[in-house]
């Protein structure tokens, strides 16, 4: 058997594995859906997270192929210094849970909220607010989906020889399956397995790659005469000395990927879902070390390769790693690391995929189309209602799951321009809504409207005409803008605070 082959084979054995589980989870939630409520299970898991489980569910859903191909393979030739600026992204699962997470939890179980919609709706009682937020979340979640649908086609197809269209048909048969049976609990089990899975992948990686090297001590040396200063704050996209790391694209960055991560539906939805207080605070601490181990130990290991690549380099750092893996790992080692970026990309997409289907079913169907009661629960529904919700969920959450896999058989030449669109665009849309409708009082819906519309407006203007004034990102002045027109529109336009708003969500 061909080392491509077997690589494939532990692929496709850890993807089953994922497949089966989904199946179990779904079998063993049956009941639970019978005795608390199928929305509240099959999109929350009857809020049972642990400390472990919502720490790596969070982290799962956080990170995805860049954190193992991209971001490493860029620190081949920029050295420490990408290491620095990932360096950010630690604090995010701590960052998530603190800020949002305890006070999130405790209101969604007060409104049985199961989305971010439902909070949004229950905080501001506007139908237009929840429309808004849901036609964005689903548009900017599909392009995401569609550029993890490429990439985990892409890494099958570059380490195995698959055709791009058999690995992409796998991948995409595996996550739909699973998390349309599974439910929440499905995606929420196999992230956790999927985190432990990119922890070992950063050490095994790091491993192999100082073994080829002849040992750290020699590895480090053959590094400095090959790339001057790579140890060194020095190195960048914008040359040598402390340009490269200049205050705009700092910032920059830290707002994308570090305070920015507080307005992701996908990553502040698991506050809803922790067993208790203990459990949260469990999870800030366990998500703190793992996603510093995975962030520092992939981007260093990045800067270790340049020894260990060919004369010439490679055509793009996305092959840095790939190169490495297939060159200087056994098969066994290659297969399980390599099932660390899949479980990236397969843990974001589960989780786009399982809180798309719950926006367009709890926020869209059950609360629009059936024209019930606001928040209304399964039990105040009618018998026939009830019964369609769960045929419902798995349809649209099988229904999406196709559509992102036809879009992806013919990928666009600019998908990551669109994947970092779309993560822009959810924290443009969700940011102020959520952090100013938690922490102050006097806002209303015409805050959350203004705010959305003039961020949005903000951010896609300066992302169209490419003008980075100095050298910031258009989400940073989208967040800025929307900011601005989020407080301005509670000072001038005063209203009371609803006596029913305050008494659920303060």
């Amino acid at each position: 058997m061909s080392k491509g082959s077997g690589i494939l084979l532990i692929l496709i054995l850890y993807m089953l594995f994922n497949l089966v589980l989904g199946i179990w989870m779904s079998k063993k939630s049956a009941k639970q859906n019978a005795e608390g409520g199928f929305l509240q299970n099959y999109f929350m898991g009857g809020r049972s997270m642990g400390g472990v489980v919502l720490a790596m569910t969070l982290i799962a859903t956080y990170t995805s192929a860049s954190s193992f191909l991209g971001g490493p393979g860029l620190a081949s030739s920029w050295g420490l210094t990408q290491s620095w600026v990932a360096a950010i992204q630690i604090g995010t699962a701590f960052l998530t849970l603190g800020v949002v997470g305890k006070k999130l939890g405790l209101i969604s179980r007060r409104i049985k909220a199961v989305t971010v919609s439902d909070y949004l709706r229950a905080r501001y009682k506007s139908p237009l607010v929840v429309v808004l937020c849901s036609l964005a979340l689903v548009i900017f979640f599909i392009t995401q989906m569609v550029a993890q649908f490429i990439g985990g086609a892409t890494l099958i197809q570059t380490v195995t020889g698959l055709p791009y269209a058999g690995g992409l048909a796998i991948f995409a048969a595996v996550v739909i399956i699973y998390t349309a049976i599974g439910g929440f609990r499905a995606v929420v089990i196999t992230d956790t397995i999927q985190g432990f899975i990119m922890a070992i992948g950063t050490f095994l990686l790091i491993f192999f790659i100082a073994k080829a090297g002849g040992g750290m001590a020699n590895l480090i040396t053959d590094t400095a005469a090959m790339n001057p200063g790579w140890d060194l704050m020095g190195k960048g996209p914008f040359g040598e000395g402390v340009a490269a790391l200049r205050p705009g694209y700092l910032i920059s960055f830290w707002v994308l990927v570090g305070i920015g991560v507080l307005g992701l539906p996908q990553t502040t939805v698991r506050s809803m879902g922790f067993k208790d207080t203990q459990s949260l605070h469990k999870a800030m601490i366990y998500g703190t070390v793992v996603v510093g181990i995975l962030m520092i130990g992939m981007h260093f290991a990045g800067a270790l390769t340049q020894p260990l690549l060919p004369d010439g380099g490679l055509d793009s750092t996305d092959k840095v790693i790939p190169y490495v893996v297939l060159h200087y790992m056994p098969t066994w080692a290659a297969g399980l690391f390599l099932a660390a970026p899949l479980a990236a990309v397969m843990s974001t997409v589960d989780s786009l995929l399982i809180l798309a289907s719950a926006t367009l079913i709890k926020d869209v169907y059950v609360n629009y189309i059936r024209k019930g009661k606001k928040n209304a629960a399964e039990k105040d529904m009618g018998k026939k209602a009830a019964s369609r919700v769960p045929a419902a969920s798995m349809a649209i959450t099988v229904i999406l799951g196709l559509i992102v896999f036809v879009m992806a058989l013919n990928p666009p030449d600019i998908i990551v321009w669109i994947n970092l669109f779309a993560l822009g665009g959810l924290e443009a849309t969700f940011f102020w809504p959520l952090i100013g409708g938690l922490y102050w009082k006097k806002a209303h819906s015409g805050c959350c409207v203004a705010s959305v519309i003039v961020g949005l407006a903000v951010f896609i203007f300066f992302n169209q005409v490419k003008i980075a004034p100095f050298g910031i990102h258009e989400i940073v002045l989208g967040l800025l803008a929307g900011g601005i027109a989020y407080f301005l529109a509670g000072v001038l336009i005063k209203r009371e605070p609803d006596p029913e708003v305050l008494e659920k969500c303060f």
